[in-house]
């Protein structure tokens, strides 16, 4: 059952040094259908490490974290042959960071502050196309 839940449960790794704030996101994600929290990670090296040994579909990804940013952990998981997707969450909603999230090819940045109405209905629909249901 593990095997087949794996591929049609959108896996996702949440990356973030503020653990009020990664409670939240949790408890939101828990609300979407066809979504699975895998783990957390605290700071840039603990991110890399675990999305590499995970392989999650997903990371949700905070730009300012300890050990490197999360620009720089979005660049190097683009070098692996099954890379993630990332999307950015960020309380610093600026341009320059929305336009180094385009360049790096992710989903986008989501600001902090409006997670629950941003970030959910695009993990509603990620979680759709990971099961091949579409909205």
């Amino acid at each position: 059952m593990a095997v087949l839940e794996r591929f049609v449960t959108l896996q996702i790794l949440l990356v973030d040094d503020n653990l009020t704030f990664l409670a939240s996101v949790k408890k939101s994600l828990k609300l979407v259908p066809n979504t699975n929290v895998l783990a957390e990670a605290h700071d840039g090296p603990q991110a890399l490490a675990l999305a590499q040994h995970l392989q999650p579909d997903l990371v949700l990804l905070d730009i300012v974290i300890p050990g490197m940013s999360g620009l720089e952990v979005a660049k190097a998981m683009q070098l692996w042959p099954r890379a993630p997707r990332v999307l950015f969450l960020s309380m610093h909603d600026n341009e320059s960071y929305r336009l180094a999230a385009q360049a790096l090819g992710t989903l986008g940045l989501v600001s902090k502050a409006n997670f629950v109405t941003e970030l959910l209905p695009i993990i509603v629909g990620l979680a759709a196309t990971t099961t091949g249901v579409s909205l």
